[in-house]
């Protein structure tokens, strides 16, 4: 089916990240999988499909249905069906279908939801009374997930990929190695500059044996992963949040609100997010009731 050709062309030409690569891969074996179930042939058995040639948008369809059957969020199957508009477009090209079979298929409507965030009051509280943290490295440690994480809005697949070098104190930054390779450079904040200073000091005290480039490290000097991220953030957020949702991009989404709330440009903040559209980042200006009032006392003559 041409697989290996094209996830090929999306690691190496289009550079998208692994996770992208990864979640491309997932979406057309599934599918594949699918086209071959002879439960999903009707009557008379259709034959199997050896080429992509062979393929066409009742197929898809058919697909999508059973995704909905099976309970699949709308967001879910959008992206999947993106997926194959990009497979096909990619075997078009090549000259391997004259057809793509994708292209008379239409997206879902997908509910808008407002960006979940946590109140930045009650985070820079927890932050700064430093109540809830240890002293000691993993204290330390678990302390600089949530201040970067918010200090900075970059997303968890950023932070776990983030090396001691790509940290510079003296000018205040840190360099990000974004979506599809796209690396942004990050102001930090005096606080975190400070903390970072501490915990580096820490880090190098621990004498971990494998010496692990990757700024953030388990307690035993591993690589922290997405998983041990998420965890500790869900972890903290609990303190001050009853929220369901208190993942990584939680604070994110809150980066980007207090940004908005206290005058950013939404440009600039399009910018730190790594945005490749602004439209992505006009999302938060449903969140900024704020500063929304302030403008309002600024303006109206009865405010």
């Amino acid at each position: 089916m041409f697989l290996a050709y094209f996830i090929k062309y999306i690691k190496f030409e289009k550079r998208y990240s692994l996770h992208t690569v990864s979640a491309y891969q997932s979406d057309l074996e599934q599918f594949f999988t699918f086209l071959n179930n002879p439960e999903n042939s009707t009557p008379p058995p259709l034959p199997v499909i050896t080429h992509p040639n062979q393929i066409n948008h009742f197929h898809i369809r058919n697909w999508i249905i059973e995704l909905m059957d099976g309970a699949v969020m709308a967001r879910s199957i959008t992206r999947k069906v993106a997926t194959l508009r990009k497979y096909f477009k990619f075997l078009l090209h090549e000259g391997v279908i004259a057809v793509n079979p994708a292209s008379k298929i239409n997206s879902l409507k997908i509910p808008k939801n407002l960006p979940v965030i946590v109140e930045d009051v009650r985070l820079t509280q927890m932050l700064d009374e430093n109540e809830v943290f240890g002293s000691d490295f993993n204290g330390v440690r678990d302390k600089l997930i949530i201040e970067i994480l918010f200090g900075t809005g970059m997303r968890l697949s950023e932070l776990v990929d983030v090396k001691e070098t790509d940290i510079n104190i003296y000018e205040g930054t840190v360099k990000v190695l974004g979506k599809r390779n796209k690396e942004r450079i990050i102001p930090l904040n005096q606080e975190l500059k400070i903390l970072l200073n501490v915990y580096l000091d820490l880090k190098k005290n621990q004498h971990f044996g494998n010496n692990s480039l990757t700024l953030l490290v388990t307690n035993k000097g591993a690589k922290a992963y997405a998983k041990f991220i998420y965890l500790t953030v869900h972890k903290y957020l609990s303190y001050i949040s009853t929220q369901d949702k208190k993942s990584p991009h939680v604070l994110r989404h809150t980066f980007a609100t207090s940004l908005l709330n206290r005058g950013a440009d939404l440009n600039a903040i399009k910018e730190l997010l790594g945005h490749a559209n602004l439209s992505a980042t006009q999302v938060y200006t449903h969140n900024s009731v704020e500063r929304l009032k302030s403008i309002y006392k600024q303006a109206h003559p009865k405010a």
